[in-house]
Protein backbone atom coordinates (compact mmCIF):
# COMPACT_ATOMS: atom_id res chain seq x y z
CA UNK A 1 0.00 0.00 0.00
CA UNK A 2 1.65 3.19 -1.34
CA UNK A 3 3.05 5.43 1.94
CA UNK A 4 1.36 2.78 4.38
CA UNK A 5 3.31 -0.44 4.14
CA UNK A 6 6.50 1.18 4.61
CA UNK A 7 8.89 -0.45 7.18
CA UNK A 8 8.07 1.78 10.27
CA UNK A 9 4.77 -0.26 9.63
CA UNK A 10 6.04 -3.40 8.73
CA UNK A 11 7.90 -3.27 12.14
CA UNK A 12 4.86 -2.86 14.40
CA UNK A 13 2.81 -5.12 12.62
CA UNK A 14 6.38 -7.81 12.65
CA UNK A 15 5.71 -7.16 16.34
CA UNK A 16 2.15 -7.97 16.34
CA UNK A 17 2.34 -11.31 13.97
CA UNK A 18 2.26 -10.69 10.34
CA UNK A 19 3.54 -14.08 8.83
CA UNK A 20 5.07 -12.50 5.46
CA UNK A 21 4.95 -8.87 4.44
CA UNK A 22 5.63 -6.60 1.41
CA UNK A 23 6.89 -3.26 0.62
CA UNK A 24 4.99 -0.81 -0.93
CA UNK A 25 4.54 -1.53 -4.72
CA UNK A 26 7.51 0.14 -6.74
CA UNK A 27 7.45 1.72 -10.41
CA UNK A 28 9.68 -0.14 -12.28
CA UNK A 29 10.20 2.72 -14.36
CA UNK A 30 11.10 4.19 -11.28
CA UNK A 31 13.59 1.82 -10.00
CA UNK A 32 15.41 1.99 -14.09
CA UNK A 33 15.45 5.62 -13.75
CA UNK A 34 17.41 5.45 -10.35
CA UNK A 35 14.94 7.60 -8.97
CA UNK A 36 15.26 8.32 -5.08
CA UNK A 37 11.93 7.33 -3.82
CA UNK A 38 11.24 4.08 -5.52
CA UNK A 39 15.29 3.64 -4.83
CA UNK A 40 14.10 3.91 -1.36
CA UNK A 41 11.60 1.35 -1.18
CA UNK A 42 13.90 -1.51 -2.19
CA UNK A 43 15.08 -0.61 1.96
CA UNK A 44 14.36 -3.99 3.90
CA UNK A 45 15.42 -5.09 7.39
CA UNK A 46 16.53 -8.50 8.40
CA UNK A 47 14.17 -8.85 11.59
CA UNK A 48 11.28 -7.92 8.45
CA UNK A 49 12.09 -11.55 6.86
CA UNK A 50 10.31 -13.47 4.98
CA UNK A 51 9.61 -10.04 3.20
CA UNK A 52 8.73 -9.48 -0.36
CA UNK A 53 9.57 -6.57 -2.87
CA UNK A 54 6.65 -5.38 -4.78
CA UNK A 55 6.79 -4.11 -8.36
CA UNK A 56 4.57 -2.82 -11.11
CA UNK A 57 4.76 -1.65 -14.64
CA UNK A 58 3.63 -2.42 -18.11
CA UNK A 59 6.42 -3.29 -20.17
CA UNK A 60 8.18 -6.12 -20.40
CA UNK A 61 11.68 -4.70 -20.97
CA UNK A 62 11.22 -2.63 -17.83
CA UNK A 63 9.54 -5.02 -15.61
CA UNK A 64 12.34 -7.09 -16.56
CA UNK A 65 15.36 -5.06 -15.45
CA UNK A 66 13.45 -3.89 -12.06
CA UNK A 67 13.30 -7.96 -11.08
CA UNK A 68 17.18 -7.65 -11.24
CA UNK A 69 17.62 -4.56 -9.74
CA UNK A 70 15.69 -6.16 -6.78
CA UNK A 71 17.20 -9.18 -6.90
CA UNK A 72 20.63 -7.46 -5.81
CA UNK A 73 18.66 -6.67 -2.75
CA UNK A 74 18.02 -9.97 -1.60
CA UNK A 75 14.54 -9.95 -0.68
CA UNK A 76 12.64 -13.93 0.21
CA UNK A 77 10.81 -13.00 -3.30
CA UNK A 78 9.31 -10.45 -5.90
CA UNK A 79 5.89 -9.76 -6.22
CA UNK A 80 3.88 -8.26 -9.04
CA UNK A 81 1.12 -6.21 -8.79
CA UNK A 82 -1.52 -6.86 -11.19
CA UNK A 83 -4.15 -5.20 -8.73
CA UNK A 84 -3.74 -1.84 -8.04
CA UNK A 85 -7.02 0.51 -9.09
CA UNK A 86 -6.14 3.58 -9.26
CA UNK A 87 -6.30 5.63 -12.57
CA UNK A 88 -3.33 6.90 -12.01
CA UNK A 89 -1.70 3.49 -12.25
CA UNK A 90 -4.34 1.23 -14.33
CA UNK A 91 -4.79 4.01 -16.89
CA UNK A 92 -0.89 3.54 -17.73
CA UNK A 93 -1.77 0.02 -18.41
CA UNK A 94 -0.05 -0.86 -14.97
CA UNK A 95 -1.29 -2.55 -12.00
CA UNK A 96 -5.01 -3.55 -12.80
CA UNK A 97 -5.13 -2.50 -16.24
CA UNK A 98 -2.91 -5.31 -17.11
CA UNK A 99 -6.05 -6.95 -16.64
CA UNK A 100 -7.26 -5.77 -20.13
CA UNK A 101 -4.89 -7.78 -21.84
CA UNK A 102 -4.20 -11.25 -20.35
CA UNK A 103 -1.77 -11.99 -22.98
CA UNK A 104 0.78 -8.77 -21.59
CA UNK A 105 0.33 -10.04 -18.22
CA UNK A 106 1.41 -13.61 -18.79
CA UNK A 107 4.60 -12.09 -20.86
CA UNK A 108 5.04 -9.49 -18.29
CA UNK A 109 5.23 -11.83 -15.60
CA UNK A 110 7.43 -14.38 -17.72
CA UNK A 111 9.78 -11.93 -18.49
CA UNK A 112 10.14 -11.53 -14.50
CA UNK A 113 10.79 -15.06 -13.77
CA UNK A 114 13.45 -15.36 -16.19
CA UNK A 115 14.94 -12.42 -15.15
CA UNK A 116 15.42 -13.31 -11.30
CA UNK A 117 16.69 -16.11 -9.17
CA UNK A 118 13.79 -15.07 -6.85
CA UNK A 119 10.32 -16.90 -6.24
CA UNK A 120 8.09 -14.96 -8.11
CA UNK A 121 4.13 -14.35 -7.23
CA UNK A 122 1.49 -12.23 -8.11
CA UNK A 123 -1.23 -10.05 -6.60
CA UNK A 124 -4.19 -9.59 -8.50
CA UNK A 125 -7.99 -8.92 -9.23
CA UNK A 126 -10.62 -11.09 -10.39
CA UNK A 127 -11.03 -9.26 -13.80
CA UNK A 128 -11.30 -5.71 -15.03
CA UNK A 129 -14.74 -5.28 -14.99
CA UNK A 130 -18.16 -7.71 -14.57
CA UNK A 131 -17.78 -9.12 -18.14
CA UNK A 132 -14.33 -10.23 -17.64
CA UNK A 133 -13.92 -11.97 -14.31
CA UNK A 134 -10.94 -14.51 -15.73
CA UNK A 135 -8.82 -15.10 -12.80
CA UNK A 136 -9.26 -18.59 -13.15
CA UNK A 137 -7.55 -18.27 -17.21
CA UNK A 138 -5.41 -16.23 -15.26
CA UNK A 139 -4.26 -18.44 -12.49
CA UNK A 140 -3.50 -21.41 -15.17
CA UNK A 141 -2.02 -19.63 -17.04
CA UNK A 142 0.74 -17.44 -14.61
CA UNK A 143 1.03 -21.05 -12.88
CA UNK A 144 2.52 -22.63 -15.98
CA UNK A 145 5.32 -19.61 -16.72
CA UNK A 146 6.33 -20.21 -13.63
CA UNK A 147 5.22 -18.09 -10.29
CA UNK A 148 5.38 -19.29 -7.00
CA UNK A 149 2.02 -18.38 -5.41
CA UNK A 150 -0.99 -16.22 -6.28
CA UNK A 151 -3.18 -13.53 -3.84
CA UNK A 152 -6.74 -12.31 -5.28
CA UNK A 153 -8.78 -9.62 -4.16
CA UNK A 154 -12.29 -10.27 -4.54
CA UNK A 155 -13.21 -7.55 -6.71
CA UNK A 156 -12.57 -6.65 -10.33
CA UNK A 157 -10.51 -3.07 -11.12
CA UNK A 158 -14.16 -1.27 -12.05
CA UNK A 159 -15.70 -2.07 -8.53
CA UNK A 160 -12.48 -0.25 -6.67
CA UNK A 161 -13.27 -1.17 -3.04
CA UNK A 162 -17.02 -0.73 -3.32
CA UNK A 163 -19.44 -3.39 -2.77
CA UNK A 164 -18.76 -6.83 -0.49
CA UNK A 165 -15.65 -8.54 -2.24
CA UNK A 166 -16.61 -12.00 -3.66
CA UNK A 167 -14.10 -14.90 -2.36
CA UNK A 168 -16.27 -17.45 -4.79
CA UNK A 169 -14.48 -16.97 -7.58
CA UNK A 170 -11.03 -17.24 -5.55
CA UNK A 171 -12.76 -20.25 -4.08
CA UNK A 172 -12.44 -22.17 -7.73
CA UNK A 173 -8.89 -21.35 -8.41
CA UNK A 174 -8.08 -23.16 -5.40
CA UNK A 175 -10.43 -25.93 -5.93
CA UNK A 176 -8.86 -26.21 -10.09
CA UNK A 177 -7.20 -29.64 -9.99
CA UNK A 178 -4.83 -28.18 -12.59
CA UNK A 179 -3.33 -25.66 -9.95
CA UNK A 180 -1.13 -26.63 -7.74
CA UNK A 181 0.55 -23.08 -6.35
CA UNK A 182 -0.83 -21.94 -3.10
CA UNK A 183 -3.48 -19.33 -3.60
CA UNK A 184 -4.26 -16.52 -1.07
CA UNK A 185 -7.34 -15.09 0.10
CA UNK A 186 -7.80 -11.12 -0.08
CA UNK A 187 -10.82 -8.17 0.49
CA UNK A 188 -13.11 -7.16 3.57
CA UNK A 189 -11.25 -9.02 6.16
CA UNK A 190 -11.81 -7.43 9.57
CA UNK A 191 -12.00 -9.87 12.19
CA UNK A 192 -10.52 -13.34 13.32
CA UNK A 193 -13.94 -14.77 12.95
CA UNK A 194 -14.14 -13.81 9.46
CA UNK A 195 -10.70 -14.74 8.70
CA UNK A 196 -11.18 -18.18 9.74
CA UNK A 197 -14.91 -18.17 8.65
CA UNK A 198 -13.43 -17.44 4.77
CA UNK A 199 -10.45 -19.99 5.13
CA UNK A 200 -12.56 -23.15 6.09
CA UNK A 201 -15.06 -21.83 3.70
CA UNK A 202 -13.32 -20.84 0.63
CA UNK A 203 -10.27 -23.46 1.30
CA UNK A 204 -7.71 -20.63 0.48
CA UNK A 205 -3.68 -21.22 1.98
CA UNK A 206 -4.03 -18.32 3.69
CA UNK A 207 -5.13 -14.81 3.99
CA UNK A 208 -3.80 -11.36 2.93
CA UNK A 209 -4.50 -8.44 5.32
CA UNK A 210 -4.44 -4.99 4.15
CA UNK A 211 -6.47 -1.64 4.97
CA UNK A 212 -7.46 -3.59 8.18
CA UNK A 213 -4.11 -3.33 9.53
CA UNK A 214 -3.62 0.68 8.77
CA UNK A 215 -3.78 1.38 12.42
CA UNK A 216 -4.88 -1.59 13.50
CA UNK A 217 -1.64 -3.84 13.58
CA UNK A 218 -3.42 -6.04 16.23
CA UNK A 219 -5.72 -7.76 13.79
CA UNK A 220 -2.45 -10.37 13.24
CA UNK A 221 -2.03 -12.10 16.53
CA UNK A 222 -5.88 -11.50 17.08
CA UNK A 223 -6.41 -14.08 14.00
CA UNK A 224 -4.05 -15.96 14.86
CA UNK A 225 -4.93 -16.23 18.43
CA UNK A 226 -8.31 -17.50 17.30
CA UNK A 227 -7.67 -19.86 14.68
CA UNK A 228 -5.65 -21.61 17.58
CA UNK A 229 -7.70 -21.56 20.11
CA UNK A 230 -11.17 -20.14 19.11
CA UNK A 231 -10.94 -17.47 21.42
CA UNK A 232 -10.95 -13.55 21.04
CA UNK A 233 -7.92 -11.43 22.42
CA UNK A 234 -8.96 -8.70 24.31
CA UNK A 235 -8.37 -5.29 22.89
CA UNK A 236 -4.76 -3.70 22.91
CA UNK A 237 -5.06 -1.29 26.19
CA UNK A 238 -4.58 2.28 26.12
CA UNK A 239 -0.79 1.83 27.36
CA UNK A 240 0.17 -0.23 24.52
CA UNK A 241 -1.80 1.57 21.97
CA UNK A 242 -0.17 4.58 22.30
CA UNK A 243 2.93 2.60 22.78
CA UNK A 244 2.73 0.99 19.06
CA UNK A 245 1.76 4.34 17.65
CA UNK A 246 4.71 5.85 19.30
CA UNK A 247 7.14 3.45 17.87
CA UNK A 248 5.50 3.79 14.32
CA UNK A 249 5.61 7.70 15.01
CA UNK A 250 9.34 7.33 15.86
CA UNK A 251 9.89 5.14 13.06
CA UNK A 252 8.32 7.07 10.40
CA UNK A 253 9.97 10.33 11.09
CA UNK A 254 13.41 8.76 11.20
CA UNK A 255 13.02 6.90 8.15
CA UNK A 256 11.38 9.83 6.06
CA UNK A 257 12.22 13.04 8.12
CA UNK A 258 10.03 15.10 10.28
CA UNK A 259 7.67 16.71 7.24
CA UNK A 260 6.70 13.49 5.24
CA UNK A 261 6.71 10.98 8.38
CA UNK A 262 4.15 13.02 10.59
CA UNK A 263 1.75 13.86 7.58
CA UNK A 264 2.21 10.08 6.76
CA UNK A 265 0.91 9.30 10.18
CA UNK A 266 -2.25 11.27 10.24
CA UNK A 267 -4.39 8.61 8.78
CA UNK A 268 -2.98 5.96 11.42
CA UNK A 269 -4.34 7.40 14.62
CA UNK A 270 -7.97 6.81 13.80
CA UNK A 271 -7.48 3.35 14.32
CA UNK A 272 -5.01 3.28 16.75
CA UNK A 273 -7.52 5.09 19.26
CA UNK A 274 -10.88 4.00 18.09
CA UNK A 275 -13.09 2.80 21.50
CA UNK A 276 -11.85 5.98 22.91
CA UNK A 277 -14.97 7.51 23.95
CA UNK A 278 -14.66 11.56 23.42
CA UNK A 279 -11.61 11.09 21.33
CA UNK A 280 -12.77 13.42 18.66
CA UNK A 281 -10.62 16.40 20.35
CA UNK A 282 -7.42 14.97 20.87
CA UNK A 283 -7.35 13.64 17.10
CA UNK A 284 -7.91 16.93 16.00
CA UNK A 285 -5.14 18.04 17.71
CA UNK A 286 -2.95 15.22 16.16
CA UNK A 287 -4.01 15.79 12.62
CA UNK A 288 -2.30 19.50 12.45
CA UNK A 289 0.98 19.26 14.78
CA UNK A 290 4.16 19.24 12.95
CA UNK A 291 6.52 18.18 15.29
CA UNK A 292 7.35 14.79 16.52
CA UNK A 293 7.34 16.12 20.53
CA UNK A 294 4.46 18.02 20.17
CA UNK A 295 2.50 14.76 18.95
CA UNK A 296 4.36 12.82 21.32
CA UNK A 297 2.96 15.40 24.28
CA UNK A 298 -0.29 14.86 23.25
CA UNK A 299 -0.36 10.73 22.73
CA UNK A 300 1.04 11.20 26.42
CA UNK A 301 -2.16 13.42 27.33
CA UNK A 302 -4.15 10.23 26.13
CA UNK A 303 -2.49 8.08 27.63
CA UNK A 304 -2.61 9.82 31.48
CA UNK A 305 -6.49 11.02 30.98
CA UNK A 306 -7.66 7.42 29.61
CA UNK A 307 -4.81 5.55 32.27
CA UNK A 308 -7.33 2.05 33.68
CA UNK A 309 -10.22 2.42 30.47
CA UNK A 310 -11.02 -0.46 29.08
CA UNK A 311 -10.93 -0.50 25.72
CA UNK A 312 -13.91 -2.35 24.19
CA UNK A 313 -13.78 -3.86 20.68
CA UNK A 314 -15.35 -2.31 18.03
CA UNK A 315 -15.42 -3.13 14.12
CA UNK A 316 -12.26 -2.38 12.46
CA UNK A 317 -12.89 0.39 9.35
CA UNK A 318 -11.95 -0.84 6.29
CA UNK A 319 -11.03 2.87 4.61
CA UNK A 320 -11.16 3.00 1.30
CA UNK A 321 -7.44 3.36 1.37
CA UNK A 322 -6.80 5.21 -2.11
CA UNK A 323 -8.97 8.31 -1.36
CA UNK A 324 -6.98 8.59 1.97
CA UNK A 325 -4.41 7.74 0.93
CA UNK A 326 -3.65 8.70 -2.62
CA UNK A 327 -0.87 6.80 -4.85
Amino acid sequence: MEDVSDPPFRAVCKDTGADLMYTEFISSEGLIRDAIKSRKKLDIFDYERPIGIQIFGGDEESLSMAARIVDVTNPDLLDINFGCPVKKVAMKGAGAGVLKDIDLMVRLTEACVKATNLPVTVKTRLGWDEQTKNIEEVAERLQDVGIKALSIHGRTRCQMYKGEADWTLIAKVKNNPRIHIPIFGNGDIDSPQKALEYKHRYGVDGIMIGRAAIGYPWIFREIKHYVQTGELLAPPTVEERIAVCKKHLRGSVAWKGPVVGINEMRGCYAGYLKGLPNIREFRARLVVLKTPEEVEAVLDEIQTAYTGFEVQRTPIELVNYHEKCPV
